[in-house]
């Protein structure tokens, strides 16, 4: 293959139990060591020199010893905290080697996401109405409509997303953000609850930005009360509860993404995830720098470019050729 690098280093996050308050977070993060060995061995089909490496404290020289052409980097979390990945693209500049994903910037802004969804809405971008609860003891906005459903403010991967996260009434929300809290000693994340139907959204940056979208159709068991992307459908591998089919966005609603591709500071590709009402109004829901990167039925980004016709080693392709001629 042309234009492609003779040497990659993929970089994973270094994963001990200790740095995690539950079993969950923890089997969110320990599956990205493996993944890179999966990648690996496309990479190396294609004939490129792979290095897997940590990312820990020995990043900086690790590197200077391996000397990549360019890095894949995956790793999305450092000491278990989601916000110090952007450390990661930041070592990566000092260092002056190309690097695929999201800058330290974008990283930042994506751990937070009140802080997402705040920058959103300054660009009359859709999403549900949201709010902040820094303390448990801080009231419920009025304005917000049950249901609502309670998200961990600082970490993704559908940590602690049940059919308990979608709350009915103050008291089942109040009890949510008491165990949300004094287990994960973080901001909560109140949004009120689109009911309807779930798009997820792949973007990639290029000369002509890219948008992929599909529609993810659940297989819930009958006693699921809602349809929503919870811990057990994204980790538990034993039993399939989505898949997915091609969804044509409005023309509309594809500005409105890439626009939020701009604004969050995001490059070379994302996840967006939209929620779309009975109205058929667009709701983004939450969005994602480097995005989980696999093979079809291994991560929905391969999946889903697959139902478009492009399979995983072009995808690399892509991702990495043209960090070569930036």
């Amino acid at each position: 293959m042309k234009n492609l690098p003779k040497h990659i280093a993929l970089l994973y996050s270094e994963v001990l139990r200790e740095y995690f308050p539950t079993e969950q977070q923890y089997i969110s993060e320990i599956e990205v060591e493996n993944r890179s060995k999966l990648i690996a061995s496309y990479l190396e089909k294609m004939g490129i020199r792979v290095t897997l490496i940590p990312g820990n404290k020995m990043l900086s020289e690790t590197l200077k010893i391996a000397q990549p052409d360019v890095v894949i980097n995956l790793v999305d979390s450092v000491y278990g905290q989601e916000y110090l990945s952007a450390s990661i693209p930041g070592t990566l500049e000092i260092l002056n080697i190309p690097y695929t994903g999201t800058g330290m910037l974008g990283q930042a802004i994506n751990s937070n996401k009140y802080f997402t969804k705040t920058l959103l809405e300054q660009y009359g971008i859709t999403t549900p109405k949201y709010q902040l609860i820094k303390n448990v003891n801080e009231t419920i906005d009025p304005v917000l409509d049950f249901p609502l459903i309670v998200k961990l403010n600082e970490i993704h991967g559908s940590i602690e997303i049940d059919d308990n996260s979608v709350c009915i009434d103050k008291k089942s929300t109040d009890a949510r953000i008491n165990y949300l809290m004094n287990t994960y000693r973080q901001p909560i994340l109140l949004e009120e609850f689109v009911v309807g139907r779930e798009i997820t959204v792949i973007v990639f940056e290029g000369l002509h930005t890219k948008v992929y979208a599909a529609e993810k159709i659940f297989d819930k068991p009958q006693e699921s009360k809602y349809q929503i992307v919870t811990f057990d459908d994204n980790w538990n591998d034993e039993v399939e509860t989505i898949t997915y089919q091609k969804y044509t966005l409005p023309e509309r609603v594809k500005q409105t993404i890439k626009t939020a591709f701009q604004v969050l500071k995001m490059e070379d590709y994302a996840k967006f995830d939209i929620r779309l009402d009975a109205s058929g109004r667009h709701y983004i829901i939450d969005c994602n720098t480097n995005p989980t990167l696999g093979p079809k039925n291994t991560a929905a980004i391969g999946t889903i470019t697959q139902l478009y016709g492009i399979t995983f080693e072009e995808l690399l392709t892509r991702l990495i050729s043209s960090q070569l001629y930036e």
